[in-house]
């Protein structure tokens, strides 16, 4: 069983208890209707996909219901750390 740790509860928990959100630290454009349908398509659809550490989203569902960011190798699915929503890339 794989085991997060939640930086808001605190505590590692079971993969079960969380969602994947997707790639952390995407920029919402500022004013979305002076996008082309390709830029607005590439902001949607488009994600890094890396073999290696990447910065990714998490939501703990079934604990504290809170989105929080994680660095994971998606290589040996091994979470490097997790970090809270809104600080900065580590």
């Amino acid at each position: 069983m794989l085991l997060i740790h939640c930086p808001y509860c605190e505590e590692d928990r079971p993969e079960v208890e969380f969602v994947y959100g997707g790639e952390a630290h995407i920029a919402r454009p500022l004013d979305p209707a002076t996008l082309s349908d390709e830029e607005w398509e590439h902001y949607l659809y488009i994600r890094r996909n890396p073999r290696g550490r990447h910065h990714e989203r998490w939501r703990h569902t079934h604990g504290c219901g809170r989105f929080f960011n994680a660095v994971r190798d998606t290589v040996s699915d091994r979470f490097e750390q997790t970090y809270k929503a809104g600080e900065p890339r580590k």
